[in-house]
């Protein structure tokens, strides 16, 4: 996929954008503020999302390496 290509199908997706939110409707500072919101509540819903999956994936990885090592010593006790 060259650049003309990637730049005329990136623009195909802000006008299919702007037709689904009726947003070429719009005065344009309307648009601003529009997208200003949109922008805006994208970048929060990425933050908590990377805040979230970290804050619970840590401790879940924690709890399965401590239940995979466990079962290593458990082995061995039975062995003995």
């Amino acid at each position: 996929m060259d650049v003309k290509s990637t730049k005329n199908f990136v623009f195909w997706l802000f006008c299919q954008f702007e037709l689904i939110t009726c947003s070429y409707l719009m005065e344009p500072w309307e648009k601003v503020l529009f997208y200003s919101f949109n922008l805006s509540m994208v970048g929060m819903l990425f933050y908590t999302t990377y805040v979230c999956v970290a804050a619970q994936l840590s401790p879940a990885l924690q709890f399965l390496w401590h239940l995979l090592g466990n079962q290593q010593e458990n082995a061995v006790s039975a062995v003995k």
